[in-house]
């Protein structure tokens, strides 16, 4: 018999929002494809629902990262935490490190990543993620729908920008599955979506992440502007824009990756130089 599940109302300063159903949750758990003998770092865990279909679907080593510590004890009783396989860290994942955390568990990377993200850190976290190291390997992760269709947007769409040319920088992104409201306690105002993230190979992701959020971060600023007034607010962003043939009359809608990634190592250069 499985353990059961911790009881425990979800608290709306954490932006918690939980999932019950076992069909729905075995989905999400083999998303992003195999578990079986991984290790997983599921953020979030909650009563354990996705927990348990992580556990049930093979995974090798299962992290569970919790800062409600309700929920922190319950997992603790669980047989898979005595036996080694389930590992309980306390703390906030946007605090921890992730690779040391591994390496005390004793988990093997690259470590996928699941978890049904809180509403009020999903984007923070996912930004963190991306631009980690090579300890992170595919993520199947759930946010409102928003921040799913801004992740995986293209260029001259309505959902495209910062997120979209960060995920896809270092990601291949898709949209796996939506979830309406019904399906969480307590339900949410807005649809969710299962996203999964799958790394580029090492030749195809781009590496100057630093530059890359920076740059983003001026041209979508102000993204009714022309990108030549928007990156006025980037020391050396026009010249940046300048060096590398893109026309400054163009909004920051309409670049592609390729030229996001072109201009961000232009501009990393010149202020090196």
């Amino acid at each position: 018999m499985s353990t059961p599940l911790t009881p425990g109302a979800a608290k709306k300063a954490l932006g918690q929002h939980f999932l019950f159903d076992p069909s729905l949750l075995k989905r999400i758990a083999a998303s992003g494809g195999p578990v079986e003998g991984r290790t997983v770092i599921e953020v979030g865990p909650g009563p354990g629902g996705l927990t348990r279909a992580l556990l049930e679907a093979g995974a090798a080593k299962l992290i569970a990262i919790e800062l409600d510590d309700r929920f922190a004890d319950g997992l603790e009783a669980w047989p898979e935490a005595t036996s080694g396989r389930l590992a309980v860290v306390r703390g906030d994942a946007l605090k921890l490190d992730e690779q040391r955390v591994i390496e005390r568990a004793g988990g093997s990377a690259p470590v996928m990543i699941v978890a049904n993200l809180p509403y009020n850190v999903g984007t923070p976290l996912v930004v963190k993620w991306i631009k980690a190291g090579a300890w992170r390997g595919d993520m199947v992760l759930m946010f409102q729908k928003e921040v799913g269709e801004r992740i995986c947007a293209a260029p001259d769409t309505d959902h495209y920008g910062r997120l979209s040319v960060l995920a896809q920088a270092t990601t291949k992104p898709r949209l796996a599955m939506t979830i309406p409201p019904g399906a969480f306690r307590p339900p949410p105002k807005v649809d969710s979506a299962v996203v999964v993230l799958t790394p580029l190979p090492a030749s195809d992701a781009f590496p100057h992440l630093d530059a890359l959020e920076t740059v983003t971060a001026a041209a979508f600023g102000q993204r009714r502007k022309m990108l030549r007034a928007a990156l006025k607010s980037l020391k050396g962003g026009p010249e940046a824009l300048e060096a590398a043939g893109i026309d400054g009359t163009r909004r920051a809608e309409t670049l592609t990756q390729t030229e996001f990634c072109k201009l961000a190592e232009t501009w990393k250069r010149q202020s090196a130089s």
